[in-house]
């Protein structure tokens, strides 16, 4: 795997559980075309989560690419009795290298501090890169939690982190209330938060490693939109996902980051 530190920019397509098996593969063969032609500079990463059912056709179509497979969730064991889960001994299998963990999708249906903790290390364990998620309510909004939630939340899952050289740790800041909604935050606010996220980093891991740390913006990134973070000095990239379902669209952002 190429070490992260030669990465500009790093943008993350999450397809979630959006497209049927056929459109994955038709997606993921058009997106490798067009980033074969593109402008985009050798130093940005394209990665790209399929679902689990695509991920074996979908690695087959980026093998030898430039496109970076990922996952979007994963299971800390290696193998045993857990119905319904997926290892990252199969993924790595794969040619997988990035994985996504705690997005609030996944945080909803009921994943706990303890188990994304416990999916980092393992994640680590495997010299991949985990992609972390963070990021408050509108009802935590309101509340005036927003900077209490996001430190949390990265206190929680690098609790007890140990890196060794040359590993890497993505922190995707996603306010819930935007994802999906086709707002985005201003960039004032982005800047603000992505200091908080690396202050809260840096706590956490009592001021070493910050040569593994990569901030990414994620919450209804688009091409018109995608250039106000990136331009911020402290986010590196964007987690994008309905923008990536198509291809078309996701070179636009990758090409304007």
């Amino acid at each position: 795997m190429k070490d992260m530190k030669d990465w500009n920019k790093i943008i993350i397509a999450n397809w979630k559980m959006q497209l049927s098996l056929a459109e994955a593969t038709e997606q993921a063969k058009e997106m490798k075309k067009l980033l074969a032609k593109s402008k985009a500079k050798t130093d940005t990463a394209v990665v790209v989560c399929p679902d689990f059912l695509s991920m074996t056709e979908v690695a087959k179509i980026f093998k030898g690419s430039d496109v970076i497979l990922g996952a979007q969730d994963t299971y800390p064991g290696d193998i045993g009795a857990f119905t319904g889960e997926v290892s990252l001994k199969n993924l790595q299998s794969l040619g997988c290298e990035y994985v996504i963990l705690g997005h609030s999708e996944r945080r909803a249906m009921g994943e706990t501090d303890e188990m994304i903790n416990k999916k980092v290390k393992a994640v680590l364990e495997r010299d991949m890169v985990p992609i972390v998620c963070v990021g408050e309510t509108y009802e935590e909004r309101k509340e005036e939690k927003t900077n209490f939630v996001v430190i949390h939340q990265i206190y929680e899952a690098l609790k007890d982190i140990e890196l060794k050289p040359g590993q890497k740790i993505i922190l995707a800041y996603e306010p819930v209330w935007v994802i999906g909604s086709g707002q985005v935050i201003d960039a004032n606010e982005a800047d603000r938060m992505s200091q908080i996220v690396r202050q809260s980093y840096v706590d956490v891991m009592d001021g070493q490693n910050l040569e593994a740390l990569s901030i990414i913006y994620g919450g209804s990134v688009t091409p018109d939109t995608v250039a106000r973070f990136t331009s911020l000095q402290k986010i590196k990239g964007v987690l994008v996902g309905g923008a990536s379902l198509e291809a078309k669209k996701f070179m636009e952002i990758v090409n304007k980051a």
